[in-house]
């Protein structure tokens, strides 16, 4: 069994869905839990490439930490088409301390196995991750 200082095994799962989301762009959104019980990162949620921003942040639960990529399509001042795949490390005030010091604790080693993230977010509740925020970051 993994413990804290070794980090958690990654689901090789989680490292296949989010080389379709960089490459083939088959989702917009994948959100990753910890399951505690095999001290393993899990796909707990894969939004497809319609769903929106507001469909992604729904599926944050209020009260649980998270890990979750999220592919944001975006238009520059100059008129392009860019995307930025962020990272958003989710950890609520309101879940457990355990919970919260799991997922710090993880949180690089997990990052390591997805190659390919561009930018980085910690929330702890919605306004440190709305759009505008998102797309200040992105620019």
């Amino acid at each position: 069994m993994a413990n804290s200082s070794s980090g958690m095994a990654v689901d090789d799962e989680c490292k296949l869905k989010f080389l379709e989301l960089k490459a083939k762009r088959v989702y917009r959104f994948i959100v990753f839990k910890i399951e505690e019980k095999i001290q393993q990162v899990t796909i707990e949620k894969l939004g497809g490439p319609d769903e929106t921003y507001d469909d992604f942040s729904a599926s944050l639960p209020a009260d649980e930490c998270r890990y979750a990529v999220f592919d944001f399509d975006f238009t520059t001042d100059e008129n392009c088409q860019k995307s930025k795949i962020f990272f958003i490390a989710w950890s609520p005030d309101t879940s457990r301390v355990r919970s919260k010091m799991l997922y710090a604790s993880s949180k690089d080693r997990f990052k390591r196995e997805l190659d390919g993230i561009q930018v980085e977010l910690q929330a702890t509740d919605p306004s440190e991750m709305s759009i505008d925020i998102i797309r200040g970051r992105a620019l």
